[in-house]
């Protein structure tokens, strides 16, 4: 009995562990516009690429383009404003160092994006949401990862502001049936391996 709770949960963990891998992108200038419609990123350069296909770092001037835009303001509460999530989010790389010519990753915000004031002296403010989308190669992703992009501006997050520098966690999990599919068909391979072993 114990032998297969060991197989039932190593079938568990095996699909985890096989599409853990994430991509972790810097980004550095750009305009971050802010109004009632939502919050706007454009012309932010890609810096730094981290995993992409399994690799190591990735670094240049300028690797890409990200670029997002968010759905309407909701509310402020204290020093945190929320926006609705929706919109775009899109990361595309210009071929260097082994990265796509073209659109990396297209997606969207999966719920809520909120802006908050982290450092009152310099005026600088996260942002943060989760994403979901599709890789260039047409592997989903959805879900769990949040962005944090860090700017400086004179007034808050309304109006135009030059941004600071970005980080954006990307990770490749595939759909939930795939998953799904994937451990059925390892629980029955360890209970194969059950009967084997009794035999």
């Amino acid at each position: 009995m114990k032998r297969m709770l060991l197989f039932t949960l190593l079938a568990l963990a095996l699909p985890m562990a096989a599409f853990a891998d994430q991509v972790d992108f810097s980004s550095s200038g750009g305009t971050l516009k802010g109004c009632n419609s939502g919050l706007t990123l454009t012309g932010s350069e890609v810096i730094s690429v981290t995993g992409f296909g399994g690799g190591g770092q990735i670094t240049g001037s300028n690797l890409g383009t990200l670029s997002f835009s968010t759905g309407a303001f909701i509310s402020t509460t204290g020093n945190v404003s929320t926006f609705q999530g929706g919109g775009s989010f899109t990361i595309t790389g210009n071929g260097t160092g082994g990265l796509p010519n073209g659109i990396i990753f297209s997606g969207k915000f999966t719920g809520p994006v909120t802006i908050a004031l982290v450092n009152a002296s310099q005026n600088e403010w996260v942002i943060a949401g989760g994403i979901s989308g599709t890789w260039f190669n047409g592997q989903t992703y959805s879900g769990g990862t949040s962005q944090n992009f860090f700017f400086t501006g004179k007034n808050g997050w309304w109006g135009t502001a030059t941004f600071g520098s970005g980080n954006t966690l990307v990770g490749t999990v595939p759909e939930p049936g795939t998953l799904a599919l994937l451990g059925t068909g390892l629980v029955g391979l360890a209970g194969l391996l059950q009967h084997k072993f009794r035999t």
